[in-house]
């Protein structure tokens, strides 16, 4: 579900508040990196596609270098709309398709020793300003969660992101912020589960956040696709860390959504041996399906036994 989002931003002589109902939960990364062009010209194919991972917000995105082929694991440094900073090539994108210029992001360069040993500085000053804003949300009996905390490579602006469960008017957080700081602040409210890609965890699967670790495009997920995967509606079953559905609902759902085009539909009628059945539960996966007799019995029968003649489903007799 999308909420409201508050970005307050002061540069210390004077003070924005925007607000922008439509952005929602910034869990599309499209927007995080500055892409090279306005996407009206294909990009040149003879230029490798990487994909790239900000180590803070875990967001991703695809971007080009053409100085020299660039490995795994190499750490860059990209523009995005906060300004410069550093990410990580975590692949090579084997099909390009057709990417175009308004969809990648050019690297600027290689990141230098220094750029790794003042990313490491920053992350310390990153903990303490993290001590330091949560004290004063106290402070100011702000009602609202502090998530991370992150200094651009240049440390021109400190990122605030929180959670809150309405809006927030915390102009006089930002004041002390920046009296303390004395550099740009900016705070932005996220949503719950972009807390949980950004600060990851274990899953009740026992593997890391999906978010966190697979992919951060947060894609719709329905109570639907629990009920056509036969699962338990049980909300703490189905629900993730986050509160909200879980996102490996999806990952599977056009899988069942073709097997079960393959198979009777839960509710279909048929006659065998003389008898009236129904078919009450489809199991794409276990590969078995349960029929109820007008007498009451109950049978689960292999999908291999069911066959569709002239539109109608019948049972094979073995």
């Amino acid at each position: 579900m999308n909420q409201d989002i508050q970005h307050n931003e002061y540069h210390g002589d004077d003070f924005h508040h925007l607000e922008d109902p439509s952005y929602g939960e910034f869990s599309d990364s499209t927007g995080i990196a500055v892409p090279m062009g306005d996407g009206s010209e294909p990009l040149d194919p003879s230029l490798p596609v990487y994909r790239l991972r900000l180590p803070y917000s875990h967001e991703t995105f695809h971007a080009v270098f053409s100085a020299e082929p660039l490995n795994v694991g190499t750490m860059v440094i990209v523009p995005t709309r906060y300004g410069k900073d550093i990410a990580q090539i975590i692949g090579l994108v084997e099909n390009k398709g057709t990417f175009t210029s308004g969809e990648v992001v050019r690297i600027d360069r290689i990141a230098t020793p220094d750029d790794l040993a003042k990313t490491q500085q920053n992350a310390e000053k990153e903990k303490e300003a993290f001590s330091i804003c949560r004290e004063k949300i106290a402070s100011h009996r702000l009602d609202m969660k502090l998530v991370s905390v992150h200094y651009l490579l240049e440390e021109s602006k400190i990122l605030f992101f929180f959670t809150a469960e309405s809006r927030v008017d915390f102009r006089e957080l930002v004041k002390d912020l920046v009296s303390i700081f004395k550099t740009r602040i900016e705070l932005r409210q996220i949503g719950v589960r972009d807390e949980s890609r950004i600060v990851g965890g274990l899953g009740v699967c026992g593997r890391g956040y999906c978010c966190h670790t697979v992919s951060d495009k947060l894609k719709p997920v329905s109570i639907k696709m629990a009920k056509d995967q036969n699962l338990s509606l049980n909300s703490m079953k189905i629900s993730g860390p986050c509160g909200r559905l879980l996102c490996c609902l999806a990952y599977e759902y056009s899988f069942y959504n073709e097997a079960r085009r393959q198979l009777p539909q839960e509710g279909c009628k048929l006659i065998w041996q003389d008898t009236n059945w129904k078919v009450t539960e489809v199991d794409p996966v276990g590969g078995k399906i349960k029929i109820v007799c007008e007498d009451g019995r109950q049978i689960y029968l292999p999908v291999s036994r069911f066959e569709k003649q002239d539109g109608r489903w019948r049972l094979i007799d073995l």
